[in-house]
């Protein structure tokens, strides 16, 4: 999101502070007027009153983000820029004040560790949260009504930078995750009348590269089959505009198969607004920050300047954050590159969303409106933030001679590492001020341990100098943690990484403290996203290793509540841990690995034991005619009855969940499709349900329903054709194949989704 440049003022803007964040009056004054002030119009009516009183340069001063509105008008200005990835956050759109009232929201984990719980409600809890907290600061002028937020963009590069930023690699967790997240986010999927929010499905599409090797994402080309784009890239798009009805989308820096996507009309028209149905006109695209000056000074696309702004616009992108367009639209349009009413249509979109957020209405009318600062980081919002966070962190190993829970008799605690006081760092990026961060040593002293601090190492550099301190306090201990990893001065946005093994010294004091130590537990902590950690795994000495991600402003209270077993772990791997040397491979995911991970995508352990299965009765077989008999298809798309066909139902699958140990836990159900099914190759297998049971007590049973659509069992052929084949499958619960349900489809193939053809 961040731009490569800083931005300079243009003069003809006449561009007002970046925190102005008046409400339009339209009671009284110039504006009350005008036809967008009258509630019995519909939004597009309204919006387009509004535009057709702008003068031509009104319109192209507010065609970028820092929108200077029309003084003239009584329309003030807008910031667009605003983001909320988990949890308010610092951007240009957001004013965090200096102290007291605004001065801090909640900050939850990093969508990466959010991923790992598996737990929807939970996702939803958290969006309206974020949602409450951001209408306080808007209804108190210190940000928009519009964010640029959820980064939606599959992990499947562990080099790229941003993973942090996106709950999964797998694109059905993704699609899962925006369907709870997106509603939570906007009050609902429609807006009754109002929408609290307006949320931004982003990066639209293929965009998963900072600045690797010199090759930045400013020019890169996506060389994407349509195989690829229908089955992984463009998944949650689909979910997360066509299901969850995102209000805006934001295309990307990149191009996908020579054109650059914020220029694509085949992408933003035929795609999106055509097959996912983003056609309403409130609802609209923005640029990525700097990304329409990207399509001519990197992609070189458009012929020029001018030519680049205008096929931007026609293409159907509705925002530049930047000056792109306020610096060439006028050339393009002396030239003839664009008309009036592609020009108006942008503005209509925009201002017809902001009728749809209540903008212009009067408050009083208006139960969002009356959300103040008193519902902002309140005590169920700082307990939902720890509980994200206990349920994201994943226990990889604990098979030692002293393993974890700690024992009661532990006093004394030696926390050892460049992030035992870690606090802004567990937060990671797009991140707002917390009223309080929780860290690893202060969580410990709050229960009263006896905690010696020694750093011993830097994340990075070779220095030793720390190691003998800290093995001289592990020795005084009765147990030792040593918390670690990476943080975002390694990976973040235009910071992709060379290489995904622990950086710096870390190993080499873990090795150590791993053969000092004893019979005293030891246990490791890794924060940050992929880390090959099989050279820590090896070590005997090393008890325990827990995977706690960027787990947000109470995570040190989250990571001592496992390691001390008030809390049980029973979170997955949202992405797979693969050995270092995988950085010379191409990536594709769990599906296509054929090696031996360090660590499968799904791993977790817990403190308990499990028994899974499934009912003896399941049908064995099923014919494509019977599952899309109540699907009717059109030569315009298909329509289901009330539903898409990828949508359709195929069957729900109830899985029990026996606690055979002696702890009271929370459990994840994966089950996953495999089977010899539609183009080779095949992927060895993929997601198609999940569902967390919470609080299992110990020798009782707790049972899941799995409702598996039809779109999950599908895939797609060469054109990009989503398709029900016929053929053997087998479903599988857990990475190990706990259970075991075979079946076979009989039959035609059916297509479910076709992407349009590309002219």
């Amino acid at each position: 999101m961040a731009p490569k440049g800083i931005l300079t003022v243009v003069a003809l803007l006449g561009v007002k502070s970046a925190f102005a964040r008046d409400f339009p009056n339209c009671q009284s004054g110039a504006l009350a007027s005008n036809q967008v002030c009258n509630m019995t119009l519909d939004p597009w009516a309204r919006a387009s009153a509004l535009v057709a009183a702008f003068s031509y340069n009104e319109k192209i001063s507010n065609s970028w983000d820092n929108s200077p509105g029309v003084s003239r008008l009584g329309l003030p200005s807008y910031e667009w820029w605003n983001e909320a990835l988990h949890g308010v956050a610092r951007s240009r759109g957001v004013q965090f004040a200096n102290s007291g009232n605004f001065s801090h929201a909640t900050s939850f984990p990093q969508p990466i560790t959010m991923g790992a719980a598996f737990d929807m409600p939970l996702i939803k809890s958290v969006a309206e949260t974020t949602s409450t907290e951001a209408r306080a600061f808007s209804n108190a002028g210190r940000c928009g009504l519009n964010f640029w937020t959820p980064n939606i963009n599959p992990f499947r590069d562990p080099r790229w930078g941003r993973g942090q930023e996106v709950p999964s690699e797998d694109s059905y967790h993704m699609s899962e995750y925006v369907m709870q997240l997106i509603p939570g986010l906007q009050g609902g999927l429609q807006g009754d009348p109002y929408y609290k929010l307006a949320a931004t499905c982003k990066h639209y599409a293929g965009y998963d590269m900072e600045n690797w090797k010199g090759n930045r994402r400013y020019a890169f080309d996506a060389k994407i089959t349509y195989q690829d784009l229908q089955d992984y890239y463009l998944r949650p798009f689909r979910a997360c505009v066509r299901d969850a009805n995102a209000q805006s989308a934001m295309c990307s820096y990149n191009a996908v198969n020579g054109v650059p996507t914020c220029a694509d009309s085949w992408l933003l028209g035929d795609v999106l607004r055509g097959l996912y149905g983003f056609g309403s006109e409130d609802r609209w695209v923005t640029a990525d920050c700097d990304a329409l000056g990207n399509v001519w000074t990197d992609h070189r696309y458009g012929g020029s300047a001018a030519g680049a702004a205008a096929a931007s616009l026609n293409a159907g992108t509705d925002l530049d954050c930047g000056q792109f367009w306020p610096q060439n639209l006028p050339a393009a349009y002396n030239a003839k590159m664009f008309n009036d009413t592609v020009l108006d249509r942008s503005l209509i979109r925009r201002y017809a969303s902001m009728v749809r957020l209540g903008w212009f209405d009067p408050p009083a009318q208006q139960p969002y409106r009356q959300i103040g600062w008193e519902s902002v980081a309140v005590p169920e919002a700082r307990a939902l933030a720890l509980r994200a966070a206990q349920e994201g962190i994943v226990l990889l190993k604990n098979n030692g001679t002293a393993p974890l829970p700690l024992a009661a008799a532990v006093k004394k605690i030696a926390v050892v590492g460049p992030l035992g006081t870690a606090t802004t760092q567990m937060q990671g990026n797009y991140y707002g001020t917390a009223q309080n961060i929780s860290t690893v040593v202060s969580a410990f002293q709050a229960r009263g341990y006896q905690v010696t601090n020694v750093q011993g190492c830097a994340i990075t550099g070779a220095s030793t100098s720390g190691f003998a301190a800290a093995l001289s306090a592990a020795a005084a201990a009765d147990a030792v943690v040593f918390v670690g990893g990476i943080d975002t001065s390694v990976e973040a946005e235009d910071r992709d990484r060379e290489q995904i093994t622990w950086t710096g010294a870390q190993v080499q004091l873990i090795k150590q403290l791993a053969a000092a130590k004893g019979a005293k537990p030891f246990a490791v902590v890794q924060m940050g996203t992929m880390l090959d950690s099989s050279e820590i795994v090896a070590q005997a000495g090393v008890d325990s290793l827990l995977w706690a991600g960027y787990p947000g402003q109470d995570g040190g209270a989250a990571i001592v509540s496992i390691l001390t077993g008030e809390k049980a772990p029973a979170a997955r791997l949202p992405i797979t841990i693969y050995p270092g040397d995988y950085v010379n491979q191409v990536p594709r995911t769990y599906k296509w690995y054929t090696k031996t991970p360090v660590f499968a995508f799904g791993h977790g352990l817990h403190y308990t034991s499990f028994d899974i299965s499934l009912p003896a009765d399941l049908p064995a077989t099923f014919t494509t005619a019977d599952l899309t008999s109540n699907i009717s298809f059109t030569d315009v798309g298909p329509v289901a009855s009330g539903n898409y066909p990828d949508l359709a139902p195929f069957i729900s699958v109830p899985v029990s969940v026996g606690n055979t140990g002696g702890v009271v836990s929370d459990y994840v159900v994966l089950a996953f499709v495999k089977g010899e099914y539609g183009p080779e190759p095949f992927p060895l297998k993929s997601l198609v349900a999940f569902a967390r049971l919470h609080d299992i007590e110990p020798g009782t049973i707790g049972t899941a329903t799995l409702d598996i659509r039809l779109g999950a069992i599908a895939r797609s052929d060469a054109d990009g054709a989503l398709t029900l084949w016929p053929g053997k499958y087998q479903l599988v619960l857990d990475i190990d194949d706990q259970a075991v349900w075979d079946f076979e489809i009989t039959g035609d193939q059916v297509v479910l989704e076709k992407l349009p053809p590309k002219n």
